[in-house]
């Protein structure tokens, strides 16, 4: 049985397209339907059925598709463990949040580098349905998320932690003056924040929405570094992780702001597919991961 047809079938499976797969792949549409013929021929079975210009597998399709799956994570486990741990090289596929690449990044990258010269690393910047997505269509070797917990025997939690998040606002703000906040006067304030639908904003909005409240901010946008720098100098509020605003609370030019009866629980993950197999330099990934972004 030749896997190459194998490695076609499963990409076909997960994108439901000849075509897309066909792309993915840099094949021609007709060899892909070659290939699928192929194999359909060697195994005796029609994986698909192909109604309407849609390909949907079969019974026996998903059947062959869960053998096909394991044959190739055996295939690369194999391939993988034949390589020299001294001289490990790849390409690791990497899926986070937008405010975590800062911390990922800004510090420690550079020791990696020369601990792995042979390893080259895609990040890929995502909301969380979005990770998940690319993580079950084989798009990315791992994620790290920022956003409720995530529990699914699909998935490996590599490490996982709490992650505290509260309102922040510079030193000019009018209600540092106040003893207690409602969350009714915080929402009449202007608020600049990551985009909508985003982890940790995502959240907000949907605590808020609990409460039949919404908050229209006057700039949204991804740079966690730029929203704090607009909150130092008095342009709105905002709500983000503790780990962002950390050094600046610290050295006086942000303050937390306590909500009553307002608490947001909000998870940092790293987790990848149970199907996948961890490779040495996706090993060399992970512990990179653990090692910058938990304490």
């Amino acid at each position: 049985m030749d896997i190459k047809n194998l490695i076609t079938f499963i990409h076909v499976a997960e994108l439901n397209s000849f075509t897309k797969a066909a792309e993915t792949l840099g094949y021609s549409q007709s060899t892909i339907s070659f290939q699928i013929k192929q194999l359909e021929t060697e195994l005796d079975v029609q994986l698909f059925d192909r109604i309407n210009h849609t390909v949907v597998l079969t019974e026996k399709g998903r059947e062959v598709l869960n053998y096909a799956h394991q044959i190739s994570k055996m295939t690369q486990e194999l391939r993988e463990s034949m390589q020299d741990r001294q001289t490990v090289s790849g390409h690791i596929r990497l899926a986070m949040a937008d405010s975590l690449c800062e911390s990922l990044l800004r510090e420690g990258f550079h020791h990696y580098r020369n601990q792995y010269p042979g390893i080259t690393l895609k990040i890929i910047t995502a909301g969380t349905e979005e990770m998940f997505r690319l993580l079950n269509h084989n798009e990315a070797d791992v994620i790290l998320t920022l956003d409720n917990h995530i529990y699914n025997t699909e998935y490996v939690i590599a490490k996982e932690e709490k992650v505290r998040a509260h309102f922040v606002a510079g030193r000019g703000c009018p209600l540092l003056r106040k003893s207690s906040l409602s969350i009714y006067e915080m929402v009449r304030q202007p608020f600049i924040l990551t985009e909508k639908g985003m982890s940790y904003r995502r959240l907000m909005d949907e605590k808020l929405a609990e409460l039949s409240l919404e908050i229209q901010p006057i700039l949204e946008i991804g740079r966690t570094d730029l929203i704090c720098a607009h909150i130092e100098q008095g342009d709105g509020i905002s709500f983000l992780p503790d780990y962002v605003t950390a050094k600046a609370v610290e050295e006086g030019r942000l303050f937390c702001l306590e909500v009553e009866n307002f608490e947001i629980e909000v998870w940092k993950q790293l987790l990848y597919h149970r199907d996948k197999w961890v490779s040495p330099q996706m090993e060399s990934a992970l512990q990179y991961c653990i090692d910058r972004e938990f304490s």
